[in-house]
């Protein structure tokens, strides 16, 4: 399993922090203050853009991909109509930067979490709030959904995995993982009940829930990981760091297939996201303004 770049785009002004992907069609959110669409297949950026007042740091599609949601670094959420280009809502209820969007397709909610510790939840067809949880544990830099809709998982500066049922929200489960703040969360799509952490420590820890512990430790970069992302139907996985490397691993028993770095057409800077267009297609972003595509070669 080998990546093998199939083009970039040079297009954004400034640090490109989140991009996320529907059919052939990418969106990527930039410090420039734009939330571009691009074909993947033509390489050319389309007529759909979104200017903000701050710099774009997460980006979510919801309701079936028909609309967007936009977290800024000043705490706001735009809701964008995709096929209409219109905002529908301006909500201001964060006052810090907006790490992470989740939607949870069993209950209608979407999850928002900020720099200051807040998690909130909001009706997805209403954007009303439902919950506002000042939660006092760093910087949520991740939100992940259990494959039920049931629970959700943070990733918490202060090191912690915190588990929370999507009913009541009661805080059900937590656990140190990383003692310079968790970054990223992915479950394992072949595995049940395992989860995997990238810390800003540049380790890989990968924990049984059923056990509630760590069962794998691997240093898998020099400095913070920021996303595992799983592709090819859950055989594989790559992790991106701002050590400025992707890095590609099997799945089954987590050792290292292949890296990028620069000199193998990657990126010059920190990786800040990635996202998967199909399951042999990858698009990662960073600080260097490039998005790059990538064919995973089996």
């Amino acid at each position: 399993m080998h990546l093998i770049k199939r083009l970039e785009l040079t297009e954004h002004a400034a640090a490109i922090y989140a991009v996320c992907n529907q059919n052939e069609k990418i969106y990527t959110a930039s410090v420039d203050k734009f939330v571009v669409r691009w074909d993947s297949r033509q390489a050319i950026q389309d007529k759909f853009a979104v200017k903000t007042e701050a710099s774009n740091y997460a980006i979510a599609l919801v309701n079936q991909s028909q609309q967007l949601i936009i977290g800024t670094s000043l705490g706001a959420l735009h809701v964008v109509d995709i096929e209409s280009k219109m905002e529908l809502r301006n909500i201001v209820q964060h006052t810090s930067a907006i790490f992470s969007i989740k939607e949870n397709l069993f209950n209608n909610h979407v999850y928002v979490s900020d720099a200051d510790g807040n998690l909130s939840v909001w009706d997805k067809f209403t954007w009303e709030l439902i919950l506002f949880l000042p939660l006092l544990v760093g910087k949520i830099r991740t939100i992940v959904v259990s494959e039920n809709g049931e629970s959700i998982f943070l990733g918490c500066q202060d090191g912690y995995i915190r588990k929370f049922d999507t009913q009541f929200f009661n805080e059900q489960i937590s656990f140190f993982a990383h003692k310079e703040g968790v970054n990223c969360l992915a479950f394992f799509p072949l595995k049940d009940q395992v989860i995997i952490s990238g810390g800003k420590d540049g380790y890989l820890r990968v924990w049984s829930l059923k056990l509630n512990t760590c069962v794998l430790e691997l240093p898998a970069h020099n400095f913070g990981i920021y996303k595992v992302l799983f592709f090819n139907e859950g055989n594989h996985f790559c992790t991106i760091s701002r050590d400025k490397s992707i890095k590609v691993w099997n799945a089954k028993d987590c050792t290292i297939i292949d890296k990028i770095e620069r000199k193998q057409g990657g990126h010059s800077h920190a990786v800040n996201d990635i996202c998967k267009i199909d399951e042999t297609t990858l698009c990662s972003v960073g600080d260097d303004k490039r998005i790059i595509f990538w064919d995973a070669e089996i």
